[in-house]
């Protein structure tokens, strides 16, 4: 048990199932309050790393427990753009300098919270090119700094699908950036063979935050957590954007 929990990382394992069930109760997915969380216990490019391999399984667990509606022309039109996208951002975040991204991130999630805050995904029209631009936009974030699908949520909330839909479509489009930008984290070295031990524990922290999840979406509406979950981002981003500029 101790090599699965290892004492050091009980509050970061606690912390990603929390970000796992309103990630998925929000419909924003799990790295948006994931990689500010994780920022705490890793450096950036381990952070990078850890995230991919989380959602990995984050995403598998979706597509099994939301698999009643899938919108296949979503996927094809969306996810294309985002898988190629994806690996133009995350060959640049090896070579790009890491404070500059830190600060970037606190930023972008900053600035991603008051948009969605203001409810901007209601003024997006639904059209192939908005999928195209909103598919590149995220995956190419997702690869530099770890996070793209509040872009992903606010680009597929245009389309205005039921939640089990929007949940399983936005988790396949993830899963192919996720297993294209870890591919390249790897060639990069930042997953390090001794965060291999995480693998279970990740796994079962997917699983039961996606099931716990689902289980509020049943008998709640989204809208009153997603508000929750960006004021969240909104605070541990400043945190982290304070830290990052005067420490």
């Amino acid at each position: 048990m101790s090599l699965l929990f290892p004492e050091k990382y009980y509050l970061f394992y606690f912390l990603a199932l929390i970000a796992e069930i309103l990630g998925t109760v929000s419909g924003f997915g799990s790295s948006i309050l994931f990689v500010p969380l994780a920022a705490y216990f890793f450096d950036f490019h381990e952070v990078l790393g850890i995230t991919a391999l989380f959602h990995v399984f984050s995403n598998l667990s979706k597509m099994f427990l939301f698999r009643e509606g899938i919108n296949i022309h979503i996927v094809k039109t969306m996810g294309i753009s985002a898988i190629l996208s994806v690996i133009i951002g995350a060959v640049i975040s090896k070579y790009a300098p890491v404070k500059e991204l830190e600060i970037f991130l606190s930023i972008f999630m900053i600035a991603i919270s008051i948009l969605l805050l203001t409810g901007i995904q209601k003024k997006v029209h639904a059209s192939n090119t908005n999928l195209i631009i909103g598919g590149s936009l995220s995956g190419f974030i997702a690869g530099l700094i770890g996070t793209g699908g509040a872009i992903r949520g606010i680009t597929l909330a245009a389309f205005q699908i039921e939640k089990n839909t929007f949940i399983s479509t936005s988790a396949i489009i993830d899963m192919g950036v996720d297993s294209s930008r870890l591919l390249i984290y790897i060639y990069n070295g930042f997953i390090q063979t001794n965060f291999l031990y995480m693998i279970p524990a990740l796994i079962l922290i997917s699983m039961l935050g996606s099931w716990i999840g689902k289980k509020i979406l049943i008998q709640l509406s989204e809208s009153v957590f997603q508000k929750i979950v960006l004021g969240v981002i909104f605070t541990l981003a400043l945190v982290q954007l304070i830290k990052n500029i005067f420490y």
